[in-house]
């Protein structure tokens, strides 16, 4: 059995949270005439009943502040492909939504083309979590291809899964 070192450093942390793959979501919303998003890759379902799933966001995004004030979020699990996608909706300057195909519907939610997973979604519940906020959201539609395979962050760095 290997020993359990105790946490004594926030990247220590870090490396060891990157073990656990995840995929990663665009959270997009249409707001003043233009699109607002953010990557998030802490994104879960939680609930069939009622239909929720979560999203974790750093207390020290400016995005966050502008897509919460928003009636509905448009959550789109990004594909493999989409890598680069994500890596311009976590960047902190420049236009996020350069050179990306997107909709937006008539709720204001926006959504990345060639995403695996629609999630029309409106914020159920926000709860503190450390130097987070967990943002609880309510599924009121979706649109899925489920053979498309999705984007995967492991280890800091985007991922394919293996074909088998």
């Amino acid at each position: 059995m290997r020993a359990i070192e105790p946490v004594t450093a926030a990247q220590q942390l870090r490396q060891a949270f990157g073990c656990f793959p995840s995929g990663v979501a665009a959270v997009c919303a249409y707001r003043d005439g233009e699109p607002v998003g953010l990557a998030a890759s802490s994104f879960t379902s939680v609930s069939m009943e009622p239909p929720l799933v979560s999203v974790c966001i750093q207390h020290t995004s400016s995005t966050w502040p502008k897509l919460r004030q928003q009636s509905r979020l448009g959550l789109s699990v990004l594909a493999e492909e989409q890598d680069e996608i994500c890596a311009r909706l976590a960047s902190k300057a420049g236009d996020r939504f350069a050179g990306i195909d997107w909709s937006v519907t008539d709720d204001s939610s926006v959504f990345v083309h060639g995403a695996t997973l629609w999630l029309d979604c409106a914020i159920e519940e926000e709860v503190t979590g450390g130097d987070h906020t967990i943002a609880l959201l309510r599924v009121l539609g979706l649109s899925a291809v489920p053979d498309a395979s999705p984007l995967v962050f492991h280890a800091s760095r985007f991922r394919r899964l293996a074909g088998i």
